[in-house]
């Protein structure tokens, strides 16, 4: 089958880019491969994901080491069930993925903040934050407010270098997810099975 490959995307203009670290350059991860049907999306991500120096020394981009922090950021709610979901999310991915230090954090409404998030990382020995946002698509807290947050917590660790990753977006897998998330939802309301972890004693999932 043919397939399209492009890099994950970061916008941001250039006066944006000489506010977040001292030495930021771009980076682009292992491709994603989509198929021909999807090239002549207007959403594909064309730009690649940002790099700032921060004063730290040269250190490997392609992969997550053992001297790097992940950081997992969402919106953030004022509902307690929904931030303790995110701290559920994060202990699958350490456990899946086996990266030594990954933390949560919130852009705004609830703690940890993404200041304290890179704090933490930097306490278990980070020289380098991957900030990776849980959104699905590149809005406005994509390109300005987590990159904003994200230079203003690495301030106060001069030498931690970080990235910020592009959102979810128009990956394959997702739709396997959103797939599976339906047709389970579909089996509850037939009663064919329990509610799931999201939708569990919320009575949401029923037909109107």
């Amino acid at each position: 089958m043919d397939s399209l490959s492009f890099p994950c995307q970061f916008t941001l203009k250039r006066s944006s880019i000489r506010e977040i670290g001292t030495n930021p350059k771009w980076v682009l991860p292992n491709f994603v491969k989509l198929q021909r049907s999807w090239k002549n999306s207007r959403y594909l991500p064309t730009k690649g994901c940002l790099a700032a120096g921060n004063g730290g020394l040269g250190q490997q981009t392609n992969g997550v080491g053992d001297k790097d922090g992940v950081i997992i950021v969402d919106h953030g709610s004022r509902r307690k069930e929904s931030n303790l979901m995110l701290n559920e999310f994060v202990t699958m991915f350490r456990d899946k993925t086996g990266y030594l230090i990954v933390e949560p954090a919130h852009m705004e409404l609830a703690e940890p903040s993404i200041t304290n998030a890179f704090s933490s990382c930097v306490q278990q020995g980070a020289n380098r934050v991957i900030v990776s946002p849980f959104f699905l698509f590149p809005g406005r807290h994509w390109h300005q407010d987590i990159p904003s947050l994200t230079a203003e917590a690495a301030k106060e660790h001069p030498g931690v270098s970080y990235v910020i990753t592009a959102p979810l977006g128009l990956h394959g897998l997702l739709v396997d997810v959103v797939n599976d998330r339906i047709k389970h939802c579909l089996k509850h309301v037939a009663g064919d099975e329990a509610e799931c972890a999201v939708c569990a004693g919320t009575g949401k999932c029923r037909v109107y």
